[in-house]
């Protein structure tokens, strides 16, 4: 059946999207503190709702863009995750727990935070201090650094190190706060420790990936490139190592051959690639247009889809649930992997967290 078209909807619907677009843009120049800005942009943006309302033709385009994103029927708060363990996130408000049963703790105004192995501690970074706390939020011991960024923490429940980056340099320091030294010079990009016995470490210098041994210095790899990557990450038993790019995807075993890649056209490219836990599989974002896919590398099975933009690929310990963030629709999807298609929306996350969070990882229950 022909869709009835109101007189002049499609304009209507244009002028109430740059109302709304003026007035998200203009929340960065100001030049007053943001505790008097926010209420005028808040007064913005609720006249360019109630003007985009107002009108029949209005109407119809905001129930369009409701049906467009998202996923419907999502449950109205995040009440529990569809998996045992917990997740540590960063939000612009600072670091929190989320528990399996969904209540969560503030952990604190940290910038960047990571579990501890087995997830008893976290590390986590101030503006000029590495600190590591219990999971209430309670300090056990702190670090003065300039800048530190993107901590990560390996080892045995006996015997931990935490590497971080501070100002342009990858450093190592004991689980108790102890012992930091200097390892190398390194870009901004989280550090990943290989899983497994001993203390190995990949981090990105430039456009070059390395591999060290940090206990004998060795380099065991030396990957270059014309693109710095964005993210590094490890399969589960240590034996392949991802290095994401938007438009050149690497995974590469031991010896630095690429055992798996991709490379989007020129129309898209990927915002995000992680390992499926225990697998060498791996699944990617690909931004296409207005929209975003979920896909495996090896067949190109689509995973999930949607309208906007999806941010991060986050799996549960078991590697059961798929953890899909996304922002514009303000919610988290969880998608369940292998059997039969299941699919779990959360919405208003931001106003649970303070604004829309990063997760740092889903840790630890099997």
């Amino acid at each position: 059946m022909k869709r009835f078209g109101a007189p002049s909807e499609q304009e209507s619907g244009e002028r109430a999207w740059e109302v709304v677009r003026a007035a998200y843009e203009s929340r960065e120049p100001i030049a007053w503190p943001r505790r008097h800005a926010r209420p005028l942009v808040a007064g913005a943006l609720v006249a360019a709702a109630v003007a985009a309302v107002l009108s029949p033709p209005g109407r119809s385009v905001v129930r369009s863009l409701r049906k467009a994103v998202g996923v419907e029927n999502a449950r109205t708060e995040l009440f529990s995750l569809p998996a045992r363990g917990r997740l540590l996130v960063s939000a612009p408000g600072g670091a929190w727990i989320v528990n399996a049963d969904g209540s969560r703790r503030r952990l604190g105004a940290y910038r960047d935070a990571a579990f501890s192995p087995h997830g008893l501690f976290i590390a986590a970074t101030k503006a000029n201090e590495l600190v590591a706390l219990d999971p209430k939020g309670n300090m056990r011991w702190t670090l003065p650094r300039r800048s530190p960024r993107f901590p990560a923490w390996t080892g045995s429940r006996t015997d931990t190190r935490i590497a971080y980056l501070a100002r342009g340099r990858l450093h190592v320091v004991g689980g108790d706060g102890n012992g930091d030294r200097l390892v190398d010079r390194a870009s901004a990009v989280a550090p990943v420790w290989r899983p497994g016995p001993g203390y190995v470490i990949a981090y990105a210098r430039g456009a070059t990936t390395l591999v060290r041994d940090v206990v004998t210095g060795a380099v065991l790899l030396r990957e270059g490139s014309d693109i710095p990557p964005r993210k590094l990450e490890w399969s589960s038993d240590g034996k392949l190592l991802l290095s994401f790019k938007p438009y050149a995807t690497r995974v590469y075993d031991a010896r630095g051959k690429v055992v798996a890649q991709d490379d989007p056209s020129d129309a898209t490219f990927d915002r995000d690639a992680a390992f499926v836990p225990g697998t060498h599989r791996v699944l990617a974002v690909r931004a296409a247009g207005g929209g975003s896919d979920v896909f495996a590398f090896l067949d190109g099975r689509t995973v999930f889809k949607g309208t906007g933009v999806f941010r991060q690929l986050v799996f549960s310990p078991n590697g059961r649930w798929l953890l899909v963030t996304w922002p514009t629709a303000n919610q988290w999807v969880f998608v369940r992997l292998g059997g039969a298609r299941h699919i779990v929306g959360a919405s208003r996350i931001s106003a649970q967290f303070g604004g829309y969070p990063r997760v740092a990882s889903w840790c630890c229950g099997r």
